[in-house]
């Protein structure tokens, strides 16, 4: 069983390893990352009958001696990635391109104008990113791509809030999806009588002519999907709808990804 966890767990950090080579980050940093990271792992999941664990707990579960382990949980708390502001992003973006009100009649997202509160995209903004200035919202949109500003008119020119032009924000959303999707398939291994929706489809020896008509495909199919569902759980959403009087509040949603990569024994994507 740990043989075949080892090989599951190499291939699954050979993607992350390759992202720290390309910033410069050495395998030393990493271990020290790792060791943080076993940490608030074992101080979050694996308490006795429901009491945080001691230090001494930690230390047998993570192998880490226990000075390591105290110097660990003192240090300060981490810095707000901003995951919160890009989710909020994501909903003023989505709200553009599916609310009536800011769609003209062919259904497409209309240029709307930014200056007084009363204006669209102020009232947009108001509408789905829960207390985020307008101001704000328009700065950051603008800064990774996903529209222009010009004269007090806003256009949209990504569908969707997909910040090329922003590594950090990329880094986010990058912590961000890679963590739901491993939550989602640790979930699965553990509590197997409560598994949660996955699901993949790929062909290991796809032609280059196939690879593009379905990667055209799948995106706009995706993005309708995901449109649909995004109304359908906006519903629910207590940010969206603040008279909402359920009680619970969850965090839930789907992702959708592509997968690419060169068939096994083939050099070259040609």
């Amino acid at each position: 069983m740990h043989q075949t966890l080892q090989k599951a767990v190499t291939c699954v950090l050979q993607p992350l390893v390759r992202l720290l080579l390309r910033h410069g980050v050495s395998h030393a940093e990493f271990c020290n990352w790792a060791k943080q990271a076993y940490v608030d792992q074992a101080a979050s999941h694996f308490g006795i009958d429901g009491k945080a664990p001691t230090v001494s707990r930690i230390a047998i579960v993570t192998g880490i001696n226990r000075k390591e382990v105290k110097r660990i949980r003192e240090l300060p708390a981490e810095v707000n990635t901003g995951v919160s502001k890009h989710n909020r992003a994501v909903r003023t973006v989505t709200g553009w391109l599916q609310d009536a009100e800011y769609c003209d009649s062919r259904n497409r997202p209309r240029v709307l104008t930014f200056g007084d509160p009363k204006d669209s995209f102020n009232q947009l903004v108001k509408r789905y990113g829960g207390d985020v200035p307008a101001r704000a919202m328009l700065d950051e949109l603008s800064r990774v791509g996903t529209v222009s500003h010009t004269d007090g008119r806003v256009k949209l020119v990504q569908k969707g809030y997909v910040p090329h032009q922003s590594e950090s924000a990329l880094l986010d959303i990058f912590s961000t999806s890679a963590t739901d999707l491993l939550t989602t398939l640790e979930n699965n291994l553990v509590h197997t009588d409560q598994r949660r929706l996955q699901m993949s489809v790929a062909y290991d020896k796809v032609t280059t002519k196939g690879l593009q008509q379905f990667e055209k495909l799948s995106s706009e199919q995706a993005m309708e999907l995901l449109r649909s569902l995004d109304f359908a759980l906006s519903a629910h959403d207590k940010d969206a709808n603040p008279s909402l009087d359920d009680e619970g509040e969850h965090r839930v949603g789907l992702g959708v990804y592509f997968i690419q990569d060169l068939a096994k024994g083939s050099t070259s994507d040609e």
